[in-house]
């Protein structure tokens, strides 16, 4: 049994990345495996200040908000799988200012598994690279992290448009074998 953390970078609930979170999800809650899903969005978490005090702090950040609490569950968690819909070719800010807030204590974050879940209007994968290489980018300063998986969830412009497509049932199957 894996401990897997999804963090659902949308802004909107029961939008298409937070529909392909919830495939994952159930995938991995049928194979057994222990899963928690944030929505990034129901969490204060402010913008990196880059004042380096968490530095000069064993890791404690200037900033009290919702990031403490993130920190430790990705520092325990076996798995973590990064959602985000596709805005201007790049993840969303939830996600991107959770990426950026692990900074006090990134070491901290090692061999993890990873999974990535996109959603996005466009159709031409070649695109969604740009997106994707973000999280890898994020996935590359974790010392030992290994990524297992994308979802690419395309042609989901209008919230619920994801239903019923093969991404769906790629996230559902992506999770039941972690």
């Amino acid at each position: 049994m894996k401990n897997i953390l999804i963090f659902c970078g949308s802004p909107r609930k029961g939008g298409n990345s937070d529909l392909l979170c919830e495939q994952f999800m159930a995938g991995a809650q049928e194979a057994g495996h222990k899963v928690e899903k944030i929505f990034v969005q129901e969490h204060k978490i402010a913008p990196c200040l880059g004042c380096g005090y968490c530095q000069s702090h064993k890791g404690v950040c200037v900033q009290k908000d919702g990031m403490e609490t993130m920190l430790e569950k990705m520092i325990k968690a076996d798995v973590l799988v990064l959602a985000s819909p596709v805005y201007f070719y790049s993840v969303s800010a939830q996600i991107k200012a959770l990426m950026d807030r692990t900074v006090a204590r990134y070491t901290e974050i090692q061999n993890k598994i990873m999974y990535y879940i996109i959603a996005a209007a466009d159709t031409d994968l070649s695109h969604m690279e740009r997106t994707i290489e973000c999280f890898r980018g994020f996935a590359y300063c974790l010392e030992g992290s290994v990524e297992k998986g994308v979802v690419y969830g395309v042609g989901a412009w209008n919230k619920g448009d994801i239903k019923g497509s093969p991404s769906m049932v790629q996230a559902f199957e992506m999770g039941k074998n972690v």
